[in-house]
Order: structure tokens, then C-alpha cells, then sequence
């Protein structure tokens, strides 16, 4: 018995392991609760004791039980080492998330800005108060395989690699379901970003496109981390709309399964500097996007508690 319980917790271990790669601190201790509880139903679940056996058979048993022993310590070195792995694993990314705090991550330029130091962090945070620098591109650009908005070919058909590869994942993972998505803009230059915000001020004010559209430097679509997603059913435009259609909620549902966070979210303005933007989804990781998901805050709430 000795032995099936060992290995049964090796075998939680193990798992407990591979998922702390991509968990956070409180998935951690959520798992561990877990074993220790199938631990002892398997515990309390085993046979009754056995009727009295001959001294020859007890001779053999006793035996035997040797080799469990052997076997079982085995077992305990193995469990022991998974979780020095878990351990190790939970204090890397920590520190991961750590390296990416918000506090650490800025330094002035010569004009007085906030410039990001960790541009090419999955985890970078750009906003109203922390910029890209200008001449800033990101050198791992891809065409995502999915469907678009538009024909023809665009710059803003590009993410970064491992974002344009979760974007195809989300896009198979929405069709499997039935939901048609489509995407409408990703990597923005600099240059591509002061040309649309300067045409938004020119119509509606700079006051008012200030709430909706980011200045040059400012844009999450520079880092090549966010892309702009609709769908037919509203004609594929950005709208909050978007956001009660049926696509709209899978999206919402869904999007953090693939390491993306709906960026600007439904009565967080004043966190965000932004209106409420159902469309515009921004990879971070898998373990990074369910918990932010999970906490109902935004990127900026979340890094700034590291």
C-alpha cells in the first residue's frame, strides 16, 4: 500500500510540475491541495486487513515488503526531487514577473518621456505614461495565419512570433466552437500610429481622440503584441458592440486560454487612460492571462503588484 500511495504522489507531482510552468502562486497551492486529498482517499480506501497467513507465507511477505521499502524510498527521493523542481519553477517565474515591474522598467530620454526599457518582454506595459521609443521594431515580425478583415497584404497582418502563434491557436480554438473571428490590425510603426492619431485629432479634437486613440510611442500595436479583432456579424468594425455579439463573449471568454487579455476593459478607463475596447486583445502568457482574468484587473494592476 505503502508503495501505491508513493507512486501515486509521484505521479501528482510530476504533473504538479509541468503545470507550475505556466501557473501562478495561488494555481501552486490550489494543485498541492488537491494531492494531498487524493493521497488520502487512497489512504482511506484501502482493504481491510487480511486473514492470518502461514509462518512460510508471512516469511515471503516479509520479504517482499523489503523490496517495497526499497522501492517506496525510491519513490520518496523522486517525489522530494519534483518538488524541488516545483519550487525552482514557482521562484523563476516570480522573478520573471519581478523583472517586468513596472518600476524597473522605464528610464528618461533626452525630451523628459518615460521610455520602456523591456520592449521585448512579453510582459511589456505600454501606455499614456510609459512609451516605446521611436526608432523601436520589433526584429521577430510574422504574418499571423488567420483570417482577416481586409485582402491583400498589410504591415498590420504582422505580430511577433510567439503572439502571431497563439493568435492562430485562438482562431482554430474559436472555429472548433463555431465562432467566426477576424483579425483587422496588428504591428503599427511608430510613424503608422502618429499618422492615424493626427487625423483622429484633426476630426474629432485631441481632447476627445485622446480617450480612444494613443499617441505615437504609446501604442500597444508598436510592440507587435496586440491585434484588433471583429467579426462579420457587425461588419467587422471596432466596435463596443463587438462586445455583446456572440463572438464578442468567446472572445472575452476564451481569449485568456491563449495567453491574450481583452487590454482595455469596461469600467477601468481611468486605470487603462482608455474607453472600453472589447476587440483589442494583447498577448502576456497563458498563466499571466488567467490571472488577470481571473482577478478582474488590468495589465497595469497586475504588474504593479511586483
Amino acid at each position: 500500500m505503502k508503495k501505491t500511495i508513493a507512486i501515486s504522489t509521484v505521479v501528482l507531482g510530476v504533473a504538479a510540475a509541468a503545470v507550475i510552468l505556466s501557473s501562478q502562486t495561488s494555481v501552486f497551492d490550489d494543485l498541492l491541495g488537491q494531492s494531498d486529498h487524493k493521497a488520502q482517499v487512497s489512504e482511506n480506501s484501502s482493504n481491510p486487513a487480511a486473514p492470518e497467513k502461514s509462518d512460510s507465507t508471512n516469511t515471503a511477505n516479509s520479504t517482499a515488503g523489503k523490496g517495497n521499502d526499497t522501492a517506496a524510498q525510491t519513490d520518496t527521493k523522486e517525489v522530494t526531487a519534483a518538488s524541488a523542481t516545483m519550487s525552482s519553477s514557482q521562484a523563476a517565474f516570480q522573478n520573471y514577473l519581478h523583472e517586468n515591474s513596472p518600476a524597473l522598467t522605464v528610464m528618461k530620454n533626452a525630451e523628459g518621456k518615460d521610455i520602456v526599457t523591456n520592449e521585448n518582454s512579453n510582459l511589456v506595459l505600454v501606455n499614456k505614461k510609459r512609451e516605446l521609443d521611436s526608432t523601436y521594431i520589433p526584429k521577430d515580425l510574422v504574418v499571423a495565419k488567420v483570417t482577416f478583415s481586409f485582402s491583400g497584404t498589410s504591415p498590420k497582418q504582422q505580430l511577433r512570433a510567439i503572439a502571431a502563434e497563439a493568435l492562430e491557436k485562438l482562431f482554430a480554438g474559436a472555429k472548433k466552437d463555431g465562432i467566426e473571428l477576424a483579425a483587422v490590425s496588428g504591428y503599427r510603426s511608430y510613424v503608422s500610429q502618429k499618422s492615424i492619431f493626427d487625423n483622429y485629432a484633426r476630426e474629432n479634437g485631441e481632447e476627445e481622440a485622446n480617450t480612444f486613440s494613443a499617441h505615437p510611442g504609446q501604442s500597444e500595436h508598436q510592440t507587435g503584441l496586440a491585434m484588433d479583432v471583429s467579426s462579420a456579424s457587425v461588419h467587422y468594425d471596432l466596435d463596443e458592440s463587438f462586445g455583446e455579439s456572440k463572438e464578442g463573449k468567446w472572445l472575452a471568454e476564451h481569449a485568456a486560454d491563449y495567453g491574450f487579455i481583452i487590454r482595455y476593459q469596461k469600467g477601468k478607463e481611468n486605470l487603462t487612460g482608455y474607453t472600453y475596447e472589447p476587440w483589442h486583445i494583447r498577448y502576456v502568457g497563458v498563466a499571466v492571462a488567467q490571472q488577470i482574468k481571473k482577478d478582474n484587473e488590468t495589465l497595469e494592476q497586475f504588474l504593479a503588484k511586483y
